[in-house]
């Protein structure tokens, strides 16, 4: 498979799904956590509550490893994305763009006034992140056991 065609398909995989599975370190030590992600290219967009650990963890240390994939039963089904990179706070004046994104990925974050009480309490106390990919490769069993592509 040519580089374009690899990476191609890695950015159809991640726009398809839907939940990253986040690795971060810091004064605990390792975490992981899953967050919903919205992409433009090999960067994924997330929020997340500052208090939560991996929030911390990034404060501490922006490098991270992530993945995206679903829950196979079988070897050779196995897809995936696996990235890392960093990940940095999104500014003020970038945060209307990225929930524009946000949007058009979960509509029910987008409905402005008819967004339910819950989730508009909810995105008032979180913070917007980044993950700007440094090296990224899509898995495929399905082409060989173990099969990767660095797509980035």
């Amino acid at each position: 498979m040519s580089d374009a065609a690899a990476r191609d398909r890695a950015l159809d995989y991640l726009a398809a799904h839907s939940v990253m599975t986040l690795a971060t370190h810091g004064p605990d030590g390792p975490w992981a956590a899953a967050v919903f992600y919205a992409n433009d290219g090999f960067k994924l967009y997330f929020v997340s509550s500052p208090a939560s650990r991996h929030s911390r963890n990034l404060a501490a240390h922006a490098a991270v490893a992530a993945t995206v994939h679903e829950d196979y039963r079988e070897w050779h089904q196995i897809k995936g994305v696996q990235l890392e990179g960093t990940v940095e706070p999104v500014a003020a004046a970038e945060e209307a763009g990225i929930r524009e994104l946000y949007g058009r990925k979960y509509p029910l974050v987008a409905r402005g006034a008819s967004t339910p009480a819950a989730i508009a309490a909810a995105l008032a106390k979180v913070r917007w992140y980044r993950l700007v990919a440094a090296r990224a490769f899509f898995i495929d069993n399905s082409a060989a056991f173990g099969h990767r592509d660095q797509v980035l």
